[in-house]
């Protein structure tokens, strides 16, 4: 057991609940878009244990285009993880970094991921959390399974077969106790040209006694990782939302990011409450994320673009992490 921890600490994309009875939740979110963008889903494995100890797995389904959440509840024992290894299965279901079965009531399938792109993670810094890795009560975690991949494969829906060949992926994960109360995430891969991805989060982060507001951002730019973080000397300069926008803006010594995402049309889906799945957050797979970046050094700009289909959630008191 200890080893397995150990081991998984490190690569965060693997299970990280090795041990746990309560108070927790862990889940993967597994995002593919067909070649021509009119499909759009979402599937997202997880257990989740509250304060009594109950547990349970979960497979929640969002269909991006149609705007509907179906939740599929599972015994825990259904749950299983391969130790040292990114698999997870729930029943007849199972998701890797290479592709996920899928074997639910209407939904039926098979899905490949090949090329996938990984944040980095040293042994100093396992993962997007960097050192806060290292901080043994946070909150939650946070971990980039994969900014951008190659999906092949097909699944049927509801009788309706939906072909996946040379279409776009990207996983993520979290795991702890609870979602932030207040945060900011959005996620896109569908730029004008293919090899660029965004993720970006900003999020209330309760620390000791008190808290801040933490950030996270990526830009996979033609082949290399462009990173925003809290830790590692990035600024966030603006940070504000409303009914129709949420507007972000990053800053360190080498680039300047500008980020207008366009709300669209929210669908409802469970999120975690220490540790159970009896929150409730809306996201959208549909909404567009204008992003300017800049190399201050230079002045010239690297990147402004469109970003479609994206992932965009807006979620508790939001004007506690306005800037």
């Amino acid at each position: 057991m200890l080893f397995n921890k150990v081991h998984a600490f490190f690569n965060p994309e693997q299970f990280q609940g090795w041990g746990k009875t309560k108070n927790y939740f862990e889940g993967w979110y597994f995002k593919v878009v067909n070649a021509d963008a009119t499909k759009a889903f979402a599937f997202i494995p997880g257990i989740a244990m509250d304060a009594a100890g109950n547990k349970h797995s979960f497979i929640q389904v969002l269909d991006g285009k149609k705007q509907t959440a179906g939740y599929h509840r599972f015994t825990a024992d259904d749950f299983y993880s391969l130790p040292k290894n990114f698999r997870v299965s729930i029943q007849n279901n199972s998701f890797s970094g290479s592709g996920i079965q899928l074997s639910l009531p209407g939904l039926t399938g098979e899905l490949q991921f090949t090329g996938n792109i990984p944040w980095p993670k040293p042994w100093y810094s396992p993962g997007i959390m960097g050192p806060y890795a290292f901080v043994p009560f946070m909150e939650c975690y946070h971990g980039i399974v994969s900014m951008d991949h190659r999906v092949d494969g097909m699944i049927i829906v509801n009788g309706e077969t939906i072909d996946f060949t040379n279409g776009r992926g990207y996983i993520e994960k979290d795991w702890g106790r609870s979602f932030p109360s207040a945060y900011f995430w959005m996620q896109s891969n569908h730029f004008s040209q293919p090899g660029i991805s965004l993720k970006c989060s900003v999020a209330k982060i309760p620390w000791v006694r008190s808290s801040f507001v933490g950030f996270i951002a990526g830009i996979w730019l033609h082949k290399r990782l462009i990173k925003f973080t809290t830790y590692n000397q990035s600024k966030l300069l603006t940070s504000f939302a409303d009914e129709k926008k949420v507007k972000i803006v990053l800053e360190n010594k080498q680039y300047r990011l500008e980020i207008l995402a366009h709300r669209d049309t929210a669908t409802e889906l469970a999120s975690p409450i220490r540790g159970f799945m009896e929150g409730r957050i809306e996201e959208s797979m549909t909404s567009a994320i204008e992003v300017l970046l800049t190399d201050n050094k230079t002045k010239e700009i690297l990147l402004n673009d469109t970003g479609k289909n994206a992932g965009l959630e807006v979620a508790g008191k939001i004007k506690e992490i306005f800037v």
